[in-house]
């Protein structure tokens, strides 16, 4: 296909709209595909290669591909990016003009979930086993008093409080989280800016929308977490890997000017799936760049709780007055999954417009649970319950790092054991196969998720740089770790 000659035409025809490049490039490229001259099955050339044929900066096509994508016009594999239709799609599900019942952005989300290679290793709760990330110690959970709260929650209900209720959540747990964030986290906030959700992932698809138009730039860390790629993504955003070292997130000058965001995903505290730390230089300079830029930083505090080496590091939202910083956080780690209550902090001034764009369609209800919680929090039994696991959790990452070292470390590093539920153990050797490995020790009955499978943006093809195994060690008992390191660490070559 001659590119060159396919977007001369098309601009011919198009001069007098005005476009620029980036969408004239789209949108040639669209009709193309939907004329048929682009068929189903045909793989579009190399970003790097035609933006050489073309004479336009990589970004350009990179936008065009990242908007066909979301619209499921195209389809990213392991060798590019393909013509939706025949090749690449399941035969049991075919695409026939966009007539397989689902619509164009479901079926480029249900692309990408097909090559995520950890997504087979994805398990329902009475299956979970070592060393499954994000799953909290639940045999220690104080069950029998939870379980008393929420009686009482029930009695106390009132029949107004069967009907919905308010869709920014219960005002007295609304409350109980601003206070807790405000000694806990630093957080500088209050009730107003609290607003709750049923977990991390729709607390990302909300921001996404409220805060972000289809088009804009969005920052995740690279290597980073799945769930934001694919929110961005299905938000119609032009997402946009960033490279994490020892230090976290790493922006350079370049990446400012080349592709300036509208938001940033980061996970500071303790980044996924690597484990380190943002440094408070990092914290600062992100914070200076991004009011500068005109940009949000969505900071997904989602296990900030377990600090080993010390107490917790303040958020990111209390640094500097008027942060520009959306702050997530859940309970799905700190208690237990099926809670399914996480909330958003947003910054004073856009509360206000915040709040009515949820009134429009935030779930509402699960009021008994949302006061049970508020107890919960005010109580005091939530702070024992997180003091208490973050010293099971020190002992268990103490436990698996030892055993690591006795069986699995030859050829690799231990990183990111300072805080949270997971550690990550990197490969020296970045051309040993960890996606091969991960299906090995998952027949062993071993969740090791590869850590190169956690690319994001265009740059997951390209590779992250870390190759290895996120490993969560929350769940397993300390007497345990021993046996599972050694039969991990039979499955690594010498």
């Amino acid at each position: 296909m001659d590119y060159a000659l396919l977007l001369s035409a098309f601009e011919r025809t198009h001069r007098e709209r005005g476009w620029p490049r980036q969408r004239l490039l789209h949108e040639c490229l669209r009709a193309a595909i939907r004329s048929g001259q682009l068929g189903p099955g045909t793989r579009l050339a190399a970003t790097r290669v035609l933006a050489a044929e073309l004479g336009v900066a990589r970004n350009t096509v990179l936008y065009a591909y990242e908007q066909l994508a979301s619209e499921g016009f195209v389809l990213p594999d392991r060798r590019g990016t393909v013509v939706a239709g025949s090749t690449g799609v399941p035969a049991a599900l075919p695409v026939v003009d966009g007539q397989d019942g689902l619509s164009r952005r479901a079926r480029y989300l249900r692309g990408v979930a097909g090559q995520d290679v950890n997504a087979a290793l994805v398990f329902p709760a009475d299956a979970m086993g070592a060393f499954a990330p994000g799953v909290p110690a639940l045999d220690e959970f104080p069950l029998a008093q939870w379980r008393r709260m929420l009686e009482r929650a029930w009695r106390a209900l009132t029949p107004r409080q069967l009907n919905y209720g308010d869709p920014a959540g219960e005002p007295a747990l609304r409350m109980a989280i601003a206070e807790h964030l405000r000694v806990a986290r630093g957080v500088v906030c209050d009730a107003g800016q609290v607003f709750i959700t049923d977990g991390t992932q729709s607390s990302l698809d909300v921001c996404l929308r409220a805060f972000a138009d289809q088009g804009e730039t969005l920052w995740i860390e690279h290597p980073g977490y799945g769930g934001a790629l694919a929110a961005g993504r299905g938000a119609g955003l032009q997402v946009t890997g960033i490279a994490v070292d020892m230090d976290g997130i790493a922006p350079t000058h370049a990446d400012w000017l080349a592709t300036p965001p509208r938001l940033i995903y980061t996970t500071p505290s303790h980044q996924y799936p690597t484990g380190s730390v943002l440094s408070p230089a990092r914290r600062m300079a992100l914070l200076e760049r991004a009011r500068a830029a005109g940009a949000l930083i969505i900071e997904d505090d989602y296990d900030s709780e377990f600090r080993h080496g010390g107490p917790p590091l303040a958020a990111m939202q209390g640094l500097v007055a008027d942060a520009p910083v959306v702050y997530l956080g859940t309970f799905s780690k700190t208690m237990f999954p099926a809670l399914r209550i996480a909330f958003i902090v947003v910054p004073a001034a856009l509360a206000g417009a915040f709040a009515q764009m949820q009134a429009q369609g935030a779930a509402r209800g699960r009021v008994a649970e949302q006061l049970a919680l508020a107890e919960f929090l005010r109580s005091g039994l939530f702070a024992r319950h997180v003091r208490r696991m973050r010293r099971l959790y020190r002992q268990r990452r103490d436990a698996l790092g030892e055993a690591l070292q006795r069986h699995a470390c030859a050829g690799a590093a231990i990183h990111g054991g300072s805080a949270g539920m997971h550690l990550a153990l990197r490969f020296e050797d970045a051309g040993r196969d960890d996606l091969a490995l991960s299906r090995r020790a998952a027949q062993e009955g071993i969740v090791a998720l590869a850590l190169s499978a956690h690319g994001t943006g265009d740059s997951m093809r390209e590779g992250s740089g870390w190759n290895g195994f996120l490993l969560g060690y929350a769940q397993v008992p300390a007497e345990h770790m021993d046996g599972l390191a050694r039969r991990l660490g039979a499955l690594l070559p010498v």
